[in-house]
């Protein structure tokens, strides 16, 4: 399925029919070619100024943040935008800071990678009302913002499936960065595939840090502590949604010894993790499609459409799904796909909390 063309259109939605069905860029290839003069206006306009403002963590987490600079990249390559990203303080206090400096640096749009910058998109996009904006994993919250949000628990409901199948113990755990909605929902997606799929498995839950406290999307030490402790307990699969805390976690499972897994997140993290043991004990990733996202939202902005909308990344639209990087889950794969069909097709309704 070409999520690119879906997203794209949903984005648009009715504004820019015309403009999306001709993929985007504002120039429909079926009307008469524009004169000389036109083409030379045309050739004028300035490039696309993008912005990025990253969530705690920044670039460089081998998740969520890179997936989005992925798509930052993407739309640099192909629609030749110019682009810049900006990452927040440790504690994440000057995200709306990041915001405006952006803004007043003439760049339109405008990303706020993760859920914690909804209260600040919200403040900054009412001050520039011309710009737009849009936020990764949450709602849109103003007329020039639009929310890019997926489906974790039905990508994490996989996850769950799988680590049911996979596991010897009949014992998994799951680690959260931050307790918060979002994450929750990655928990409660999780649990339901692996109880659905094997009835009675134990299933081991901690945060790092309460709700509010974004450093446990940074604290690798302490996902590394969480996940030593199950794996002490008999845990021999552990699924890590703790942004760059996740890599404690794998470092964990090497420690572990034989037999013991890690699922990551976000991105494909077999391959972005770049030490080899790690990248050996981890059994899939629950991908989430955060580089689309961001591509297709800049893309829609380049074509002409506006906010005020609020974009979902689902299983149909292949917005989330498990990476096969390894071929360490191909023996259960099917049964996967088979879950993944009944939750398109309604069969199985995930629940978003635990």
């Amino acid at each position: 399925m070409n999520i690119g063309k879906l997203a794209l259109g949903a984005l648009a939605g009715g504004l820019l029919m015309a403009t999306a069905a001709c993929g985007g860029g504002g120039n429909n290839a079926a009307t008469t070619a524009p004169s000389g003069s036109e083409s030379a206006t045309e050739a004028a306009k300035p490039a696309l100024k993008v912005g990025l403002a990253f969530d705690v963590g920044g670039r460089g987490d081998k998740s969520f943040n890179d997936s989005a600079y992925a798509g930052l990249e993407r739309a640099k390559s192909e629609l030749s935008v110019e682009i810049k990203e900006l990452s927040p303080q440790g504690d994440g206090s000057n995200r709306g800071e990041l915001l405006r400096q952006l803004a007043g640096a003439g760049f339109n749009p405008i990303i706020g990678v993760g859920f914690a910058y909804a209260p600040d998109v919200q403040k900054v996009a009412a001050e520039y009302p011309d710009v737009q904006f849009a936020i990764v994993d949450s709602i849109s919250n103003g007329p020039n913002v639009t929310g890019l949000t997926f489906a974790e628990h039905e990508g994490s409901y996989l996850a769950g499936v799988a680590a049911a199948l996979k596991s010897k113990s009949g014992h998994i755990g799951f680690v959260g960065g931050v307790e918060s909605d979002l994450i929750r929902k990655f928990e409660a997606g999780y649990k339901a595939g692996a109880e659905a799929t094997k009835p009675g498995i134990k299933i081991d839950t901690k945060y790092l840090t309460p709700e509010g406290d974004f450093t446990g999307f940074k604290a690798p030490d302490k996902g590394k502590t969480a996940g030593a402790k199950m794996y002490e307990e008999g845990a021999d699969i552990v699924y890590a949604a703790a942004g760059d805390s996740g890599l404690g976690v794998f470092q964990a499972a090497v420690a572990a010894g034989a037999g013991k897994w890690a699922i990551g997140v976000d991105s494909d993290q077999a391959q972005t993790v770049k030490d080899p043991a790690l990248t050996k004990i981890i059994m899939t990733s629950m991908i989430k499609r955060v580089d689309n996202g961001v591509f297709e939202f800049v893309k829609s902005v380049q074509g002409g459409a506006k906010g005020g909308q609020t974009v979902a990344y689902d299983l149909k639209l292949d917005g989330v799904g498990l990476a096969t990087t390894g071929d360490h889950i191909s023996d259960v794969q099917a049964k996967v796909d088979e879950a993944k069909e009944k939750i398109i097709g309604g069969e199985i309704k995930v629940p978003d909390k635990p």
